[in-house]
């Protein structure tokens, strides 16, 4: 599928509201839910039958050119053999009817966009890990979700319901106030809406085309470096010298001991068993409905306070500069691992990176994994060969200079924002301020210790150690120089 355009001027952008169904108005919205996922496993069926016929047939010694063909996964080539096969399939003869066409095209269109994500993730061309062909989706797993891009989609004028194909007017649980007035006033036109059943309720997201005025920040010539942590959220440091320290709230810390309690009393409910097939009692679902509110509330606290964060921040500074943080590879550290995942750090460089550029039209940038903010004296420049994690201030060997490490570290990303217009401009590029020496070698190769160790048969002395090798590797694939957006 062609991804959407915006005109000139214009942004997509979700509205996103929870409704309030009626019982009639669930059913129908679960129907359609499950006619999404009933067309999905379809589409995955109908295609890799194809893939499995061939295997067969390659078995017994049938030459390529008198193969099965391959049945094409394309959106167009999967709704038309959808519509041929639903009149005599008795998976969708007796119901089909029931609901709108755009809940068996959304699961086509899934369909289709798993196809291309495998089969680009097989070729190479696809970042990230390596992708398998795609599966069935379980009734008890997969998550409700159904889209309708045609047919009546609108927010109705008293602000406080919407209508959907098929669904008809449901009440929403919020005003709809925002999007309606952008609808009136011609500065909005709704695209497609989204229907999904996520922490308990339901939600309708809109997907509209809004015509967005770029918002002056509140200091346009300074930049702001962001240096994130677990124990206190968010150092800020912006070229003026200025340093700002946002504690990290811990929202999921706070919550634990609720979460024990209500933990406990779902263990001692009636559960579900799928190897006997035994149904949860009534008490068992109340009290793991109490346990989930527990956890929809942290997760919402946790957003809320990630939003206006960043709202803030992109509406005052006019660059910001942060690190390219490997969080995949520090959430494998088990005692560190739930206070980085409450933090947020991903979503928090996610949200920054679309207010900057869409609501401000600032820039940021985005330091190099391997740029040692934390290593470097803001001061002079010299960088450290070791600095430990549970060391917390810097202490300078060159010049001196006693500072706290977050707030060292937050100073040299702020500094960047000069490197990238006075220097080679490339942010983390270390030879580009002459401030920025090495004089005692240091930079992000893991070198032998004075000691060497004692070696076996197998090892000559002075050999490259494993760690090493590894590390160089690393090196080859690594990127130099962040990314300047």
């Amino acid at each position: 599928m062609k991804k959407f355009r915006p005109r000139p001027g214009f942004v997509v952008q979700a509205f996103r509201f929870a409704v309030d169904p009626n019982a009639a108005q669930e059913r129908s919205l679960r129907s359609h839910c499950g006619a999404a996922r009933a067309a999905y496993n379809w589409a995955v069926g109908w295609v890799t039958a194809s893939w499995w016929q061939r295997r067969a047939e390659e078995s017994y010694g049938i030459a390529e050119a008198g193969l099965t063909q391959w049945r094409p996964w394309s959106l167009p080539a999967l709704r038309m053999a959808f519509n041929q096969a639903k009149h005599t399939d008795p998976r969708f003869a007796a119901w089909w009817e029931e609901n709108s066409k755009e809940a068996y095209s959304t699961g086509l269109a899934n369909a289709a966009a798993a196809f291309d994500n495998y089969a680009k993730s097989k070729q190479g061309k696809r970042r990230g890990k390596r992708m398998g062909a795609p599966r069935f989706k379980s009734k008890r797993k997969a998550r409700l979700s159904c889209r309708f891009t045609t047919g009546t989609i609108r927010v109705d004028a008293d602000g406080r319901h919407v209508t959907l194909p098929r669904l008809g007017t449901l009440r929403t649980h919020e005003p709809t106030a925002k999007l309606l007035a952008c609808v009136q006033a011609g500065t909005a036109r709704i695209l497609s809406a989204t229907v999904r059943h996520e922490r308990g309720r339901w939600f309708v997201s809109f997907q509209a085309e809004v015509k967005q005025d770029i918002r002056r920040v509140a200091r346009p010539g300074v930049a702001v470096g962001i240096d994130l942590g677990v124990k206190t959220l968010a150092v800020m440091a912006d070229s003026t010298g200025e340093i700002r320290t946002v504690a990290n709230p811990g929202h999921y810390d706070a919550a634990r001991k609720q979460l024990r309690r209500a933990s406990r009393i779902v263990s001692r409910r009636q559960g579900p068993d799928r190897r006997t097939g035994r149904k949860p009692s009534k008490r068992w679902e109340k009290a793991n409905a109490q346990r989930n509110k527990v956890h929809h509330r942290v997760a919402h606290l946790r957003e809320d306070a990630l939003h206006k964060l960043t709202t803030a921040v992109a509406a005052e500074y006019g660059t910001v500069v942060f690190e390219d943080l490997n969080v995949v590879g520090m959430l494998k550290n088990r005692r560190l691992a739930r206070r980085i995942a409450d933090a947020g750090f991903g979503e928090i460089r996610r949200l920054l990176d679309y207010k900057t550029r869409q609501r401000h039209a600032t820039r940021t940038i985005v330091a190099s994994r391997w740029y040692p903010s934390s290593k470097t004296c803001s001061g002079c420049g010299a960088v450290r060969a070791k600095l430990p994690l549970h060391v917390r201030t810097y202490e300078c060997e060159a010049c001196g200079l006693v500072i706290d490490r977050d707030d060292n570290a937050s100073l040299n990303l702020a500094a960047l924002a000069a490197a990238c217009t006075t220097g080679t401009g490339v942010a983390g590029d270390q030879d580009t301020p002459k401030r920025m020496s090495k004089p005692r070698g240091a930079d992000r190769k893991t070198r032998a210790t004075r000691t060497r160790r004692k070696t076996s048969a197998g090892r000559a002395g002075g050999a490259t150690l494993p760690h090493q090798r590894q590390q160089e590797t690393r090196d080859r694939t690594q990127a130099e120089a962040p990314t300047l957006r």
